[in-house]
C-alpha cells in the first residue's frame, strides 16, 4: 500500500469526525440558550478540521496523483470537473470551512453579551458545516469518492 493511499484513507476517515464536530458544535450551540459556552465541540471542530487541513495539504501539494496533473495544466484542468473540482472547489470550500470555525470561536470570545456569542457561533458553525458538506465528494457526483475507504 502506498504512502498515499494511507493517507487518504485517513483524510476519508476523518471527514466524519469533523462533519460529527461540525454537527455537534451546530447544535450545542442552537440548545446553549444561556449563551454560555457551547462545550467541547468548538475546540473538537477547530481541532479536526486542523487537522483535516494538514492532511488535505500533504495530498495536495505532494501526494495526489490528480492535483499533480491539476498543477501541469491548469487551464485544461478548469475544463475537467473532476480535476477542477479536487484543484479548485473542494480546497477552497475546506478552506472557507477551516476560516469560519476559527472565526467562530475567535469572534464568540470577544462578544459582549450571551446571545451575541451564541448567535457567531451558530451562524459560523453552521455555515462552515454547510460548507463541509457541500465540499465532499459524495458518492454518484461526477467527482464522487466512497463513502468509506479500506
Amino acid at each position: 500500500m502506498s504512502l498515499y493511499t494511507i493517507v487518504l484513507i485517513f483524510h476519508s476517515w476523518l471527514r466524519w469526525v469533523a462533519l460529527a464536530a461540525g454537527v455537534g458544535a451546530t447544535l450545542s450551540a442552537i440548545a446553549d440558550r444561556s449563551g454560555g459556552r457551547a462545550g467541547g465541540w468548538g475546540l473538537a471542530l477547530t481541532a479536526a478540521l486542523d487537522l483535516q487541513m494538514l492532511i488535505g495539504l500533504l495530498l495536495y501539494l505532494v501526494l495526489s496523483p490528480f492535483t499533480a496533473e491539476a498543477l501541469r495544466d491548469f487551464s485544461a484542468a478548469m475544463k475537467n470537473p473532476g480535476l477542477r473540482f479536487f484543484a479548485v472547489e473542494h480546497l477552497t470550500m475546506m478552506f472557507a470551512a477551516v476560516v469560519l470555525a476559527h472565526l467562530g470561536r475567535v469572534l464568540a470570545r470577544k462578544a459582549s453579551t450571551p446571545a451575541a456569542k451564541r448567535t457567531r457561533l451558530i451562524v459560523c458553525f453552521g455555515l462552515a458545516t454547510i460548507l463541509m458538506i457541500a465540499g465532499i465528494p459524495w458518492p454518484g457526483m461526477a467527482n464522487g469518492r466512497p463513502l468509506f475507504r479500506v
